[in-house]
């Protein structure tokens, strides 16, 4: 089906996207700061967020939208803002977060909507995406099959890398449950976010 060396494009792809979109940046670092600062389960919504706006970045990308967006004048400038603000927002949620206890249910993790915002504003993504997306083609001279296969990879690679990131957090939670331990690892992880998001915008 994918010809003599078919297999070949496909694992370039996935080990493409695995150490591009995979490295730190706004997003991962995000869904790791929410697993550590509320837990797997309450940081499900905001990471599906992330998921889904980090989707509709590939498929924006793959549609040509994205080419658009940027050719209009400042539109690169208000992404970056727009993406800036709301970073210090969440990393100063992240930081001020209560250490994870029972008694801590009731206090509200940043929602769905929150990481599709930081998804479809985050610099990195756009720029991630589409090396990855135009760096690999999967099926040389069928343009609609090369396209489709490259979303539905890349599609599972993005769900895949966000759930493990926020799986590597979620298993420092049980060492939060001291409140200066905590404090000290959500301060860590704020700083970490907002120092990705300036390498990823002015890199």
């Amino acid at each position: 089906m994918f010809g003599e060396n078919g297999l070949y494009p496909i694992l370039t792809l996935l080990l493409a996207s695995l150490v591009i979109m995979g490295s730190p940046g706004p997003s991962t670092i995000s869904a790791t700061a929410m697993g550590a600062a509320y837990g797997f389960r309450r940081s499900l919504g905001y990471v599906s967020g992330l998921i889904v706006g980090t989707v509709a970045v590939l498929l924006a990308v793959a549609a040509g939208v994205v080419a658009v967006l940027l050719s209009v004048p400042h539109g690169a400038l208000v992404l970056t803002v727009v993406s800036a603000v709301y970073i210090l927002y969440l990393a100063f949620r992240i930081a001020t977060a209560p250490p994870l206890a029972r008694s801590d249910d009731q206090v509200a993790a940043p929602a769905f909507s929150g990481g599709f915002l930081l998804a479809v504003a985050n610099p990195k993504a756009y720029v991630a995406i589409a090396a990855v997306f135009a760096g690999v083609n999967v099926f040389q001279d069928r343009r609609l099959l090369d396209t489709t296969v490259k979303i539905a990879l890349l599609t599972g690679m993005i769900v895949a890398i966000h759930i493990v990131w926020l799986l590597v957090g979620a298993s420092l939670s049980r060492f939060l449950q001291h409140p200066t331990v905590s404090r000290a690892v959500n301060i860590s992880l704020a700083v970490l976010l907002v120092v990705a998001t300036v390498f990823a915008v002015v890199g």
